[in-house]
């Protein structure tokens, strides 16, 4: 019950268990097929290039900011916590000019703020995350699209920590990649990540296409663009592969493209609406039980994640004793935090798998018991009463 990566579905343990197939088997690649339609409902968008990058969460990140990015663009990073940080780390290694415009942990960036910014800075490329799990916050997205492109810019979106849990709206928001994730609300493992490419984006890309030597045929040209600076995460190259052309590129995680295609499935199977109300309830229920107790919760209520709440660690309670009692007594994690909130607060996610009533209610009562155990007085039974209460409200 913590940030993530978070109890995966057993539907999607089930599917990775099924045998292996060759990568240009018509099996495979009608799975890719599947897939692609699969997740354009998913994130919102009826892109044509909507596919899977083979790694965790930030290979889909990397892979969007080295395909997107020329060394020397200038970037605008909108910068709310540890995951904005983490694109200037990435924008900087690839020899980007980074800008940023920055909040204090626990807040969000104003739409005006990023226009100030957009005009300042003349960037090529706007990069934000969307829920950043380090402040629990979700940045709104709506008009920033609009906002980069009317400068001439392309909008990146990582929507790892949302994708599943809260409405994914791209071409609403006008964004030219997103990117996700499975092992948080889309209720899979590590190791597979969701994107999402507009046209635009696409047309960017290919622009800079040089096909390896090993794989190019005859009467293929290269794009006039500088070529990307990595092969694996070279979308244009993985784009060819998903494509109609099947230009093989790598050997696809085919374990992970099995549980990609049963997360989807099963969100899609339950409905959009309810999933994005499921987690809805259940971070309103966590919210509600945390305050009955007596704590503070952390951040700016009007933009908190549906799907995991940050909570200050009361005065004199020891926030990793706690841990290690919930984890060994009750067999639940909660997260812990980085930066400057370090040791301040707890994480607690309810997504995915997760986001169920009764979870989040066993959670807010172990919690409860471990804290009177250490001495912190605070209302017997108050928490799980409150945070039915919430689901049900």
């Amino acid at each position: 019950m913590g940030p993530g990566p978070v109890n995966a579905h057993p539907r999607v343990l089930r599917a990775m268990s099924a045998d292996l197939l060759g990568q240009f088997d018509p099996e495979m690649t009608g799975y890719m097929n599947q897939v692609m339609a699969l997740y354009r409902p998913i994130f919102g968008t009826g892109n044509r290039w909507t596919m899977l990058i083979d790694g965790t969460a930030r290979a889909a990140i990397e892979a969007s900011l080295v395909s997107l990015v020329i060394p020397g663009d200038t970037v605008l990073v909108v910068n709310f916590g540890r995951f904005g940080l983490l694109l200037q780390e990435i924008l900087g290694r690839i020899g980007a000019i980074v800008e940023t415009v920055d909040v204090p942990w626990g807040e969000t960036v104003p739409l005006e703020a990023v226009a100030a910014a957009i005009a300042r800075t003349g960037p090529k490329i706007v990069a934000t995350v969307h829920g950043d799990t380090s402040t629990t916050m979700a940045q709104p997205l709506d008009g920033l699209g609009d906002l980069a492109h009317a400068a001439g810019a392309l909008l990146y979106v990582d929507a790892t920590a949302t994708i599943g849990g809260m409405e994914m709206t791209s071409d609403r928001w006008g964004a030219d990649i997103v990117t996700g994730g499975l092992q948080k609300c889309l209720g899979g493992p590590s190791g597979s990540a969701p994107i999402t490419i507009s046209d635009a984006a696409a047309d960017h890309i290919f622009a800079r296409r040089h096909v390896e030597a090993g794989i190019r045929a005859a009467g293929m040209t290269d794009g006039a663009g500088p070529r990307i600076g990595s092969n694996y995460f070279d979308l244009a190259m993985i784009m060819d592969y998903w494509s109609e052309k099947r230009l093989n590129h790598h050997t696809e995680a085919t374990s992970m493209l099995y549980a990609a295609r049963e997360c989807a499935r099963i969100m899609l199977g339950e409905g959009l609406e309810a999933r994005y109300d499921r987690h809805a309830r259940a971070g309103r229920a966590v919210t509600a039980g945390l305050r009955a107790m007596g704590l503070t919760v952390f951040g700016d209520d009007a933009h908190r994640m549906t799907n995991v709440t940050g909570v200050y660690i009361p005065e004199g309670v020891d926030g990793e004793r706690i841990r290690t009692m919930m984890r060994e007594a009750f067999e639940i994690e909660i997260g812990t935090a980085f930066g400057p909130l370090t040791g301040k607060i707890w994480r607690i996610g309810a997504m995915g798998y997760n986001a169920a009533r009764h979870k989040v209610l066993i959670t807010l009562g172990a919690l409860e018991t471990c804290l009177r155990r250490e001495g912190y007085g605070l209302p017997t039974g108050a928490a799980v009463d409150a945070a039915m209460e919430a689901w049900e409200g």
